[in-house]
């Protein structure tokens, strides 16, 4: 027999079609799939422990593979994109119910829901992490929180600054130092009154 010289990825494929709600359904549970793919044809694979969703090659989706009937799984992070034109769902949407975010974030939250549009408010800033990362958000509103100045404007600032580098300080060459420091003559300022072109 010839030897294997590749692993084996051993899981069940099969083509499916994500609904207009961002889910795939597999074994009669239903699964999350990015907003931006609502209604393409996907290929679904089941491994034993995990459930992914792929396109083109890549996985674009991935859960821990469910053995229960009739649940539904969703990760917030998939409907990102339909909080930007929907931010009062973050409120009552079921991909947001229980979304455990990270501490610094929950805090804002927070904060931020018990203000008029401060869901839309929030959502400026969950849109930020798509460009800037996570770490740098969680900073950026750990520094608003310790100046207790928690609004999304002075957090993005906060984001942006994080993200622009330190310029150094220029040292200014010994050449270039003056010998003799100016003295403050206002009546140089005076004299100027006695030019012709002056007047």
């Amino acid at each position: 027999l010839r030897v294997i010289t590749a692993l084996f990825d051993g899981y069940f494929e099969q083509p499916c079609r994500v609904s207009s709600t961002c889910l795939v359904a597999y074994d009669r549970n239903r699964y999350s799939v990015p907003a931006e793919f609502a209604g393409q044809r996907v290929s679904l694979r089941a491994w034993a422990d995990r459930i992914g969703v792929v396109v083109d090659g890549r996985v674009v989706a991935e859960h821990a593979r469910c053995f229960s009937r009739e649940r539904l799984l969703l990760d917030p992070w998939h409907y990102l994109s339909v909080l930007e034109k929907k931010p009062g769902a973050l409120r009552h949407g079921a991909p947001f119910q229980h979304w455990a975010l990270p501490a610094p974030l929950a805090a804002v939250k927070a904060r931020l829901m018990q203000t008029p549009q401060g869901d839309r408010a929030f959502v400026e800033i969950l849109l930020a992490l798509q460009e800037h990362g996570m770490e740098r958000v969680s900073v950026a509103c750990e520094l608003a929180l310790e100046h207790r100045t928690v609004t999304a404007p002075v957090i993005l600032n906060h984001v942006h600054r994080l993200a622009s580098p330190v310029r150094p300080v220029s040292q200014v060459p010994t050449t270039l130092t003056l010998q003799t420091a100016p003295a403050a003559n206002c009546q140089r300022y005076d004299a100027l009154l006695e030019v012709p072109h002056a007047r």
